[in-house]
């Protein structure tokens, strides 16, 4: 198990990862929210020497492929070959209403943009016919003076994002990991990530051997008065996810469909303090690892040791870098233990 760390934005980029990387931390993601999460790397890239960088995620339909695989290969040569390109889709209210941009069927779409970003850094690294016509993408134009500086660090490994089993096994078919989402839980990835990556493999003829899961799993941890202070807000984003159409499945899983029905409602009418009274302490421990931080490394191993290779914490400022650093190891060494013993 890989522990990881996020970064929040261009402004702190710079001196948190040099900070991460001396603490430890096997690599540090950048998310899109509201600034650009390849800014930020490119600046962690020349902070740092070995720790790894990744997106967490880009929204592939904001862009072409063509200029996401320019400003991957940059950062990839730039970074001596750190990146690891985390996607998503997004959904449809955002890709056409704020970034301007068309929405296909989502799934199939994603497919198609990583084969066109395989076939584009194909002809740049192995010199092939750019050739790539598909139904979304179509690229067949690549004139020697456009093909970036050679380097040697090939492409880099690319996860996607997904929650439904239909842009699931389209990560196990086409991608090289899969990104969970936060809203998750270790039952939704036994029961239905990890059937439908296998799914997608074995489409391929492939297995799931060297196949990477990374997740950012929400986590609570601090003093018992920390920790009480966090559970409002933490009802709050859960009661939001279940309330949206797209995380329905998880809820129906654990037998909560009457109450997602509930929150939907409550949620069309704008009545988000209610939503979140309906999110139970059960509900709670599905979804985040809640404890201590003595307890925290046992708690996240229960759930997800030899389930994930990867695991990134966003942890409350209230851990100073040490007891950070700290917690990071004894996780690695937790999950790694129950890994040996299965």
């Amino acid at each position: 198990m890989k522990v990881d760390a996020t970064i929040a934005g261009l402004g702190v980029a710079f001196a948190r990862a040099r900070e991460l990387e001396a603490d430890g931390f096997d690599g540090l993601w950048a998310g899109e929210l509201n600034q650009d999460p390849f800014l930020a790397l490119a600046v962690a890239a020349e902070a740092t020497e070995g720790i790894g960088l990744g997106t967490s995620i880009a929204v592939a339909f904001a862009r072409s492929p063509m200029t996401l695989a320019y400003t991957a290969d940059d950062i990839q040569r730039h970074s001596h070959g750190r990146l690891t390109l985390g996607l998503g889709s997004q959904v449809r209210a955002h890709v056409v209403r704020r970034f301007g941009m068309p929405w296909g069927r989502p799934a199939a779409q994603l497919r198609e943009y990583v084969l066109a970003l395989r076939a584009i850094w194909s002809c740049w690294h192995e010199g092939a016919a750019l050739a790539y016509e598909g139904e979304f993408y179509r690229h067949t134009l690549m004139p020697p003076d456009f093909i970036p500086p050679q380097h040697d660090f090939g492409p880099p490994p690319v996860l996607l994002a997904g929650v439904g089993e239909a842009m699931t096994r389209v990560a196990g078919e086409v991608a090289d990991g899969f990104l969970c989402h936060g809203f998750t839980t270790a039952r939704w990835l036994r029961e239905r990530t990890v059937p439908a990556l296998r799914e997608g493999r074995a489409r391929v003829g492939a297995t799931m051997d060297g196949f990477e899961m990374a997740a950012t799993p929400f986590v609570v941890t601090g003093t018992e008065a920390q920790i009480a202070a966090a559970l409002p807000a933490l009802r709050q984003r859960i009661a939001f996810y279940a309330s949206t159409p797209a995380y329905r499945g998880i809820f129906e899983l654990h037998g909560w469909a009457e109450t997602r029905e509930q929150l939907t409602v409550l949620s069309k009418s704008g009545r988000w303090d209610e939503m979140a009274r309906l999110i139970t302490d059960e509900m709670l421990d599905a979804f985040a690892a809640i404890a201590p931080p003595d307890e925290l490394p046992s708690r996240i191993a229960d759930r997800f040791g030899g389930l994930l290779t990867r695991l990134s914490l966003t942890l409350p400022p209230s851990l100073d870098r040490a007891e950070a650093a700290d917690l990071a190891r004894r996780i690695r060494e937790e999950c790694t233990l129950r890994e040996i013993s299965a």
